[in-house]
């Protein structure tokens, strides 16, 4: 099989929702098993990025079962690749937020990076302290390969996603 041949079948409009909706699929379980298997709670930020890849999964899911039961596939299955890549673009936003956090290229909200938010009450410390949970903190980095926090990962993927989902929208593919 060749390398176009390759490209045709995974960017085809009519079945990349669904190829993009499993990538969401496969980067949220590998979050959940860095958490639970791997010990390294999220940070709100990761939280968050989690979100994004969840609405693409149910967007990707809901979108492939709307192409395989319309009757306007090829108008529908572009439109619905484009908002798709548009939800990785958001995806893509919070992953570069987190990484410049992390990396120090700019602040983090002050509810989750090691600088604080300032002075606070002695009633809010006895609070802080009298909770049994743990803060898990923006700007640090819980974890890395090649150098690039799980963020940067996250970002690069969802990139990539992003890119082959308007590429998928803009194909000349018959369907």
């Amino acid at each position: 099989m060749t390398a176009t041949r390759i490209i045709d079948l995974v960017l085809h409009p009519a079945r990349w929702p669904l190829l993009g909706a499993l990538a969401s699929g496969a980067l949220l379980a590998g979050a959940f098993a860095f958490e639970h298997l791997g010990g390294l709670p999220p940070c709100p930020l990761c939280i968050t990025q989690r979100w994004a890849h969840a609405a693409a999964l149910a967007f990707g899911l809901a979108s492939f079962a709307a192409i395989q039961i319309s009757g306007a596939v090829r108008r529908v299955s572009r439109l619905l690749s484009w908002i798709l890549g548009l939800l990785f673009l958001v995806s893509l936003y919070w992953g570069v937020t987190h990484a410049g956090i992390e990396y120090g290229l700019w602040a983090g909200p002050a509810s989750c990076t090691a600088s604080g938010g300032g002075a606070i009450s002695l009633a809010e410390l006895n609070a802080a302290l009298s909770e049994r949970t743990n803060v898990v903190l923006c700007d640090e980095i819980a974890w890395s390969l090649l150098g690039i926090s799980m963020a940067g990962w996250n970002a690069i993927i969802s990139a990539a996603l992003g890119a082959m989902s308007f590429a998928s929208a803009f194909r000349n593919t018959e369907l």
